[in-house]
Formats: structure tokens, sequence, C-alpha cells
């Protein structure tokens, strides 16, 4: 590794600029193939995408363990194609990370 993920804000930088939302219509190829990762609305989407691009095991597989960090499964795959969900997207290769958009407080 170059740097530290906390560190490392040029890529930080880039997966901010290459997030955007996206219909889950537009995924659904991704899914099929098993590449689609879900992250919690409790975790930072850039953050998560960060640690994978570093290699950061330890964060991913606690986070998995947590159950903030999973494989898109089949209800939600479907759930979200009923409702023609829009989410969050950043694909740190071969992945497609997701996250649906955070709730308002207001």
């Amino acid at each position: 590794m170059k740097t530290k993920p906390e560190n490392d804000t040029e890529l930080h930088d880039k997966i901010n600029r290459e997030t955007g939302r996206v219909k889950w219509s537009e995924l659904e190829r991704h899914f099929a193939s098993g590449s689609v990762i879900w992250v919690s609305e409790a975790l930072d989407l850039i953050e998560v995408a960060l640690r994978i691009a570093h290699d950061d095991r330890e964060s991913v597989t606690r986070w998995m363990n947590e159950g903030a960090v999973a494989k898109v499964s089949d209800a939600q795959a479907q759930g979200w194609l009923q409702a023609d969900e829009v989410l969050w997207a950043s694909v740190v290769s071969p992945f497609v990370l997701v996250q649906p958009e955070k709730k308002q407080l207001h």
C-alpha cells in the first residue's frame, strides 16, 4: 500500500467525484454477476469504498460481521426493483457499492 487509507486524500476525492445516484434497474446486470455490495446507511459510502480500494480486510471483515456490508440479497434487489429505487453507487472494481439514500432528520 502506498499510504494509509485515512491519509489517501487523492483517492478519497476521486471516489467522491465518481459516486452518484443510480436507478437500481441500471445495476441489475451487475447484481446478476454477483458484484453489487450493499453498504448500511450507518456507514460512509466513500469511506467503505476507500477501505476496499486499499484492501483493508480488517475493516471490511468487521463491517461484514456487524451486518453493515454484504452482497445484495435477492429480497433487497426485488424490493428496489419494485420501488424503482434510486441508490448511491460507487465503483471499486470489481465491485459496485450501493447505499440507499439516508433519511432526512428534519
